[in-house]
């Protein structure tokens, strides 16, 4: 990032502010609605993707450990994570994420894009609908899953994949903070390969890029707060109409490539 200029340094703070807000707003989509922009400003996701990587860990555990002390002080609060599904999910989607990591499968990213994008489209049609698509099946739950937590480990782009599971197991309060401990998890590991492929984690821009994300983080903080108090269809329409954007984002970009 040493070499942009100043008006490509205020687009990509102002890109920081949309993924802060998005993955504050709805617990998923910082990486995924975020990086197409990103690519149009600096040609290279991994100069990028570590910045979202650190801020996603900072945020994760700050969410967390709110809604633990919530629950603490209030007797009344049910846990804002439902830890039972969460370690159901990652011993699915561990060894996936591993695989992913170490690239030890290769598929061709345009077909694995094009796949992906397409799911969650027919996830987002249904929740905009009001008719969720919901697998009545576990072995469609855990295809889903392991998908996701290869596409994760290969980038940081799973969510899309994951996130409709969660939805159709997770109680809506819950949701949020359930993936953002998910997400802490899956991004240590991902920090891990950074570290040992000698990935430039950008640690000297966090300066000026630490801030801008934070607004987002606390703009999509209050969005958040308006969702949960709606009624769930509002909710899951939100959660619809970013799911559809993120599948013509990504189709388009495969067909484009």
């Amino acid at each position: 990032m040493d070499s942009l200029t100043v008006g490509q340094q205020i687009l990509i703070g102002l890109i920081f502010v949309w993924s802060g807000f998005v993955r504050s707003g709805l617990g998923f989509g910082g990486s995924v609605l975020s990086l197409p922009f990103f690519l149009l400003v600096i040609d290279d996701p991994l100069i990028v993707l570590p910045p979202i990587a650190i801020h996603l860990l900072i945020f994760s555990t700050w969410i967390t450990l709110k809604g633990a002390l919530e629950a603490r002080s209030n007797s009344s609060v049910d846990s804002t994570i439902d830890w039972a599904f969460l370690r159901k999910a990652l011993r699915i989607m561990i060894i996936p994420k591993l695989i992913g990591v170490i690239g030890l499968l290769t598929i061709s990213g345009q077909v694995m894009s094009v796949v992906i994008f397409c799911i969650i489209s027919a996830y987002a049609v249904g929740y905009i609908l009001n008719r969720p698509i919901q697998s009545k099946s576990p072995w469609v739950d855990r295809l889903l899953l392991a998908t996701g937590g290869y596409v994760s480990g290969a980038s940081l782009t799973g969510a899309p994949l994951i996130v409709p599971v969660f939805a159709n197991h997770v109680a809506t309060h819950q949701l949020r903070n359930t993936l953002f401990v998910l997400w802490f998890i899956l991004v240590v590991i991902k920090m891990v390969s950074f570290l040992v492929a000698g990935i430039d984690l950008q640690l000297e821009h966090q300066v000026w890029l630490f801030p801008c994300a934070l607004i987002g983080h606390l703009a999509g903080d209050r969005l958040h707060s308006r969702l949960v108090k709606a009624e769930t269809p509002t909710f899951f329409r939100v959660l619809g109409v970013v799911l559809l954007l993120t599948g013509a984002i990504g189709i388009g970009k495969a067909f484009l490539s």
